[in-house]
């Protein structure tokens, strides 16, 4: 069974990763996509480390805490980069990020 002080944490990475999907996703069908290339290398990035960040929560790995430090890093940075672009998707993506990342940190502290 999960752990309880995981929840939240696991919780946000979920969200995040699906944020950042859409919001890859969303970025692909811009005009100018060459602009979004940044955003969309940092959507996956992000939402891989979510993505692992998450299972090893579930598992209760003793790396879970060094991953959700390196994904709080992951999300930051993709968060910084969303929210330069004024597309819905990227100002949704920013915000899920911004929320994970706090999560993660709380979560290491």
């Amino acid at each position: 069974m999960t752990e309880q002080r995981y929840l939240s944490c696991i919780q946000a990475c979920s969200a995040c990763v699906i944020a950042c999907e859409a919001c890859a996703a969303a970025c692909l069908r811009e005009d100018d996509v060459t602009m979004m290339a940044a955003c969309i290398r940092l959507d996956r990035d992000c939402a891989d480390l979510c993505r692992l960040a998450e299972a090893l929560m579930v598992r209760g790995s003793d790396l879970a805490e060094e991953t959700c430090h390196l994904c709080a890093l992951a999300c930051q940075a993709c968060a910084e980069e969303c929210a330069r672009h004024s597309h819905e998707h990227c100002q949704q993506c920013a915000q899920a990020c911004q929320r994970c990342a706090a999560e993660c940190e709380a979560m290491v502290a």
